[in-house]
Order: C-alpha cells, then structure tokens, then sequence
C-alpha cells in the first residue's frame, strides 16, 4: 500500500490487494480521523477483488469522511470488482473515476 500526501488536504491512497486490503483501509480511517480535513482518493489499479470484510471498511470510511464533508472517489476499479459494488448496490454509495489522475484533478477543482 502507498499513502501519499497529495495535497494538503488530499491523500491518495494505492490499495493492496486482498486479504491486506482490509487492514489497510482501516490505517486510512485512522489516519483520516486523526486530520478531520482530507479528502482521499483510493486507487484499485493492484487489486482485482474485495471483499464483504473490506467493503465494510470502505463504508466506514465513507461515514467518517461524509461526517467531516470530505470527499472519498475511487478510481482504477476493474470490471470484475466494479461488478461487486453494482451487484451490492454500493455503486450508488461511492464515487467511482476512471484514474487517479481525474480523481485528484476533480478534488482539486472542488478545493
């Protein structure tokens, strides 16, 4: 897992693949309720699957981040993990970019 300072109020965060990915959006809740003032950007590039376990931390970190009015979007999910958040519903729950790339340049627009 890489987390990076972006910007002073963006961490963009390179997710591991499962079975760490859980463990690991738990160090971001963490990290994101010790600033109260980030938005972040997690990039599923390296992991082609999740989890029931990780997308419970990853609501989590939604309802840490939407208490605090920051942002959450997540970027470079393929088909199949795509096709999880659909099938659960959670693709209306989360904002979901192509790349991180759009993901940072439309958070740095809405700063």
């Amino acid at each position: 897992m890489g987390i990076q300072d972006w910007s002073d109020n963006v961490v963009l965060v390179t997710i591991a693949p499962e079975p760490d990915m859980g463990e690991e959006l738990k160090t971001v809740t963490q990290i994101v309720r010790h600033r109260n003032d980030c938005n972040v950007v997690i990039d599923f590039s390296d992991a082609e699957l999740v989890t029931s376990s990780s997308l419970a931390q990853l609501l989590r970190l939604q309802k840490v981040l939407d208490d605090h009015n920051q942002q959450l979007i997540l970027c470079g999910v393929c088909p199949r993990t795509k096709g999880v958040f659909e099938v659960t519903g959670l693709n209306n729950v989360f904002e979901f970019v192509e790349d991180k790339f759009t993901a940072l340049a439309g958070m740095q627009l809405a700063t």
